[in-house]
């Protein structure tokens, strides 16, 4: 068939079908003619394999985990809670039809709080937990095919990304069920009450029709959309997933740390600043008060409730904690700068017109304690974010840092290094210089958070965020894709180099995992490893290993 051969021709035959837009990007060639021809013999997105662009929304798909300072083995095989009838029932509120499954390898999402738990209890001082929100073991596969030069990985951990090969600590792997425990409820955003909680579907994972692995081929591809009609088990959403990780509950799509009958969550990040003097902190690549970053600290029933969410991450009064607000992250930086909308219902009667994540009047009432970096013309958005955080460390300050472009988002880096994305379902996106020179990367932002926390001799939290792989996904965008599972492998990056140069892995706790993935079906990574420009880090190690 033509398509068979056409990462063939796109290598061979410049600017084909795109003339002068793609020469020397090979990905950047495959998206573009992917999206111009409706399919591609190495992938697709959706249910349907003759189409390429077939699903702009999450999949039920079990997720990679990768852990860093602490093993899964309690979790996971003869341990995995999808083998016991009680502890489904304890999860779900019912036994999910087809979701006891004896021989279960995975675990679930709510586990990563239980893990969390457990290293408290073992006296671990450096938690971090790194969501690469929407990305699943395919999507990884092409990202590390294209770092590596190599697509020799057609099962488990796989190797050619950062976080696939980094040997400095003991390291495990395993993957988990996403889904929650419920969609359809509807929320009241004035009352922050349920007045039909228990939604329209409840939660649930049938192994035999969606995979008894992320490799493994599902039975139905459109289980895991949640469009079969037999099993419409739910596909969850980021606020559910990060609530799971965050608070350990199972909970409705939508949900910031509410229970499904209504009840407020406090997340490990909270209990531990009040319970032993924790620093906690967040950092995303997408807006500040997004469900991801939302979900580390803050309560609401709604999650597009975003100023007054970003009120609970910064210490104000909100409409959840009006009287006695939260204390507040001690380090908060995202994007979320140069979106303003004149009215938002999803919002409710108190939100204010101006920027759509932080009102002018909330950013002038924020705490004193707050050393504040926001995008400013014509300065370097590194620079300026870290030179913030030296002072803000310098005087025991917390740390807040507010940057993007009008589209939300840190610009989207593409696969080759560039941020020049091409063609997918949604507008394309293109910027200035200044939206490149005036904002940091997700890996600075990591750095600015640790030269906070870190001042903290009784330890701290942290949350890194890589939240425009999950916007490249919505987008059909294996180029975007790419590039941003690069950017937070960077962050990745930062995050070991630290404890490296505190020799800290004694006392330290990594994760990454991402939240829920996307339905992208990788079926020929040749065109990727044969497009690499970089070759793969092969894996850090201390030259002196703690334990």
């Amino acid at each position: 068939m033509l398509l068979d051969r056409t990462w063939i021709l796109l290598l061979l035959l410049p600017g084909l079908l795109v003339p002068g837009t793609c020469a020397g990007d090979p990905i950047r060639k495959l998206q573009a003619t992917a999206t111009h021809l409706g399919g591609a013999s190495w992938g697709h997105w959706g249910a349907r394999p003759d189409l390429y662009q077939n699903w702009d929304y999450h999949s039920n798909r079990l997720i990679p985990v990768y852990t860093f300072g602490m093993e899964l083995t309690a979790y996971r095989g003869v341990n995995s809670i999808y083998r016991k009838p009680d502890k489904l029932m304890q999860l779900y509120g019912r036994l999910p039809p087809g979701t006891l499954n004896r021989s279960a390898d995975y675990f679930d999402q709510t586990q990563l709080h239980a893990l969390q738990e457990t290293a408290i209890a073992q006296g671990k001082k450096h938690i971090f937990l790194v969501v690469f929100d929407g990305l699943d073991w395919h999507t990884t596969r092409a990202a590390a095919a294209y770092r590596s030069g190599s697509g020799s990985y057609s099962q488990g951990r796989g190797a050619g990304l950062s976080f696939q090969d980094y040997r400095g600590a003991p390291s495990d792997f395993g993957y988990m069920v996403t889904s929650p425990h419920n969609t359809g409820t509807s929320p009241d955003v004035d009352l922050q009450t349920l007045p039909q909680a228990g939604g329209a579907v409840s939660g649930g994972y049938h192994a035999e029709l969606g995979g008894h692995t992320p490799w493994g081929r599902p039975r139905f591809l459109d289980y895991l959309t949640g469009s079969r009609p037999a099993w419409p088990d739910p596909v969850t959403d980021s606020a559910a997933a990060a609530t799971a990780m965050a608070s350990g509950h199972k909970t409705y799509n939508g949900s910031i740390n509410i229970t499904p009958s209504g009840r407020p969550l406090e997340p490990i990040s909270r209990r531990l600043q009040r319970e032993r003097g924790f620093s906690v902190g967040a950092v995303t690549s997408v807006p500040i008060s997004h469900a991801t970053p939302s979900c580390s600290y803050a309560n609401n029933v709604t999650r597009n409730d975003f100023q007054d969410l970003s009120r609970d991450l910064l210490g104000l009064p909100s409409i959840s904690h009006p009287h006695e607000p939260l204390p507040g992250l001690d380090v908060l930086i995202g994007a979320g700068w140069g979106v303003f909308l004149g009215s938002d219902p999803n919002q409710g009667s108190n939100f204010v017109p101006g920027n759509r994540y932080l009102s002018r009047g909330d950013q002038k009432q924020l705490p004193y304690r707050y050393e504040l970096a926001v995008r400013t013309s014509g300065v370097s958005g590194r620079q300026r974010l870290l030179s913030a955080a030296s002072t803000a460390a310098a005087k025991g300050r917390s740390l807040f840092g507010f940057y993007g472009t009008p589209t939300g988002h840190l610009p989207f880096r593409t696969a080759d290094g560039k941020f020049n994305p091409v063609q997918s379902i949604r507008d394309v996106e293109t910027y200035l210089p200044g939206d490149l020179s005036e904002n940091p990367t997700l890996a600075d932002m990591t750095e600015a958070a640790l030269r906070v926390l870190e001042r903290n001799k009784k330890g701290f939290w942290l949350m890194v965020e890589a939240g425009d792989v999950d916007w490249a996904s919505h987008d059909n965008n294996i180029d975007n894709c790419i590039g941003s599972i690069l950017s937070g492998a960077e962050a990745f990056d930062v995050i070991t180099d630290w404890v490296e140069k505190h020799h800290a892995w004694k006392n330290t706790l990594v994760i990454v995992a991402a939240d829920h993935g996307h339905l992208f079906s990788l079926r020929d990574t040749t065109p990727f490893s044969r497009a690499t420009t970089v070759k793969a880090d092969p894996g850090k190690a201390p030259s002196n290993p703690t334990p």
